[in-house]
């Protein structure tokens, strides 16, 4: 049986919003500015988790933008993510031009528990925050992993929202990556 990992880069106030810019957010590209050194230990880190994963899990929008970036780019963890099987929730993408790429078809929940009954590991979700939300709700996440940049922006989307109940998570671990960055890691209790 598959677990679903949620991995996301957060600002210290849990905003996910726009990262690198491109959605015109007042406050976007707000990853582009962590240090050098912080970045190629969140690459590594990032590595490593793919090269650890069984699938990827994408919301439409996430699958095209991680599409238009990673399928020709070169390097380990480039070949990796081509390398994945990557699944799709979505009612309006059509075009997969990602390798190794299916949509899952029907009630999105009902596909993803689907999924996690036929694939033997890790299912990382990157981005995705509506798919996210929704993964929560029905208590689909089996682990939350995030890199904490230091920024604080006071306003935008956060990583959680509308989750419905209160849910309890454990502790599973933490560190500093490179100089600036926090990873944390938690599992439902």
């Amino acid at each position: 049986m598959g677990s679903i990992v949620i991995s996301a880069n957060a600002t210290l106030d849990g905003v996910v919003q726009d990262p690198t810019g491109d959605e015109g957010f007042p406050h976007g590209g707000w990853f582009e500015q962590i240090a050098e050194g912080d970045r190629a230990a969140w690459a590594k880190l990032e590595t490593d988790e793919a090269l650890g994963a069984a699938a990827l899990l994408m919301g439409g929008r996430s699958y095209e933008w991680f599409a238009s970036r990673w399928a020709s780019r070169p390097g380990a963890w480039a070949d990796r993510l081509r390398e994945l099987p990557k699944y799709v929730v979505s009612g309006t993408v059509e075009d997969l031009p990602w390798v190794n790429s299916t949509i899952l078809t029907g009630e999105s929940v009902a596909a993803v528990r689907s999924l996690k009954d036929t694939i033997d590991g890790e299912i990382v979700v990157y981005a995705s925050f509506g798919l996210i939300q929704t993964l929560m709700e029905h208590d689909l996440v089996d682990e939350i992993r995030l890199t904490i940049c230091p920024f604080v922006l006071g306003e935008g989307q956060r990583v959680f929202r509308d989750v419905g109940a209160t849910k309890a998570l454990r502790l599973v671990d933490s560190r500093t990556l490179g100089d600036n960055l926090t990873f944390v890691s938690y599992r439902p209790t």
